[in-house]
């Protein structure tokens, strides 16, 4: 995670600032995640929560099992972020990537309280992270395709690469939830190898081809018109040597100042 972060950042430098974005969000994604999996081997972010269901492998077998917190922290910062790499790629409005991204939260905070619940209303909590994660996957696969593909072939190639990788991937969670937290069927080692290689196609692995499919695409074709501080008309003045102040054009709802006699408004017909 954290080698990834920093090629990012080495390849956001390549670039003009104001085409930075995708590169800046991705990188974020993975130095989350990097200080998170930081925990989770230093053995914390963790609390034993009691079983619901006992056991006879060596392996699982105890009343209680390590519930990493850490880890839900990690996803509840990181997957809004992941979507939002793949919305804005598809040119989608903000309101809808709000919206979206706060059914993604409510996804990742009923996943936290089933893992954290002892009784069967885990599941219950189970079912309400499933509805949520329904829900974007039809945005992905749907909506979210359907208005990349309107911005060219090359962003619709691009969300198609990056939109299948995350909807394959975000489908297989919820079977490593059922068989870890919510189970207790497989060992909290093997947990951590099964989310691992999850994470790291859904993030590192994410983001290098989110990044090499928006190599030849500005963000301003996405409607993301972002300007450098450098273009600001003060910092511009400035800078500029043995330039005075310039006046500024004056206001279409004022008139303009006369140059002569019979000097007609220009809001005015002839």
């Amino acid at each position: 995670m954290t080698v990834a972060g920093f090629a990012f950042i080495g390849l956001a430098l390549r670039r003009p600032r104001r085409h930075r974005i995708f590169h800046y969000i991705t990188a974020g994604v993975v130095f989350v995640a990097a200080i998170a999996y930081f925990t989770m081997g230093s053995n914390l972010g963790f609390t034993p929560i009691q079983v619901e269901f006992f056991r006879s492998d060596p392996k699982v077998r105890g009343t209680f099992r390590e519930i990493f917190y850490v880890r839900y922290i990690d996803w509840f910062i990181t997957t809004p972020l992941l979507l939002m790499d793949l919305m804005l790629t598809a040119g989608m409005p903000w309101p809808t990537i709000l919206f979206v991204i706060l059914v993604d939260e409510i996804m990742i905070v009923t996943g936290l309280i089933g893992a954290l619940v002892t009784s069967r209303y885990k599941w219950g909590y189970f079912t309400f992270g499933c509805f949520a994660l329904f829900y974007i996957i039809y945005h992905l696969a749907w909506e979210s395709r359907r208005n990349a593909s309107r911005y060219g072939a090359d962003v619709g190639r691009a969300f198609l690469y990056c939109g299948s990788l995350t909807t394959l991937l975000w489908i297989v969670y919820p079977i490593a939830w059922g068989v870890c937290e919510g189970g207790n069927i497989i060992s909290p080692d093997s947990e951590a190898v099964f989310y691992g290689i999850l994470d790291l196609l859904a993030k590192p692995v994410f983001g290098a081809l989110l990044i090499w499919g928006h190599r030849n695409i500005e963000p301003e074709r996405l409607g993301l018109h972002i300007r450098d501080y450098d273009e600001d008309p003060v910092i511009r003045e400035k800078r500029a040597p043995g330039m005075g102040p310039q006046i500024p054009a004056a206001p279409l709802d004022e008139p303009a100042p006369a140059t002569g006699t019979g000097a007609v408004h220009p809001n005015h017909g002839v």
